[in-house]
């Protein structure tokens, strides 16, 4: 049974591009993508149709990581379609859980909860004036991703 997962931010061009993509490598690595279907998506349409921040971009080329998704909004269709969808931080979660449609039955959950670090809120970097806050996100994904997936296996 394939199981899938949603990665949701407020636009969809920063953290979840990134939590995205590191989820897909992971999957690789542990030789189960073939088990899983991953998407990204966005509260806002804003950014539709477009590339990851260059930023994001060059945070994941600099760990190996492909990714060339475009940016979408979400609909009310991936909460019926999806297994899992995770917010990168409250206002994420309380959109979602506000557009949750009556019946659907995707878990929506902080992606930060399984951060073994304990930093529950993805930083949202896009503001910042260079590239150091991607790589702190990227981190954060990076750690509760492989944590959400440890506790998968257990």
């Amino acid at each position: 049974m394939v199981q899938k997962a949603l990665f949701v931010c407020l636009g969809n061009i920063c953290r979840s591009p990134i939590a995205d993509a590191i989820f897909q490598h992971l999957l690789k690595e542990r030789g189960i993508a073939d088990q899983w279907e991953v998407d990204s998506a966005g509260i806002g349409g804003w950014h539709a149709g477009n590339r990851p921040d260059s930023r994001a971009r060059n945070v994941l080329k600099k760990y190996n990581i492909e990714y060339n998704g475009r940016a979408r909004q979400i609909e009310d269709e991936d909460f019926h379609e999806f297994d899992y969808i995770f917010g990168m931080d409250e206002n994420n979660i309380s959109n979602l859980q506000d557009q949750a449609p009556i019946g659907s039955k995707a878990k929506i959950l902080l992606l930060g909860d399984y951060d073994p670090q304990g930093e529950r809120i993805i930083r949202d970097p896009y503001y910042d004036r260079g590239s150091e806050g991607f790589e702190v996100c990227y981190q954060q994904c990076l750690r509760s991703c492989k944590a959400f997936l440890d506790q998968l296996e257990q």
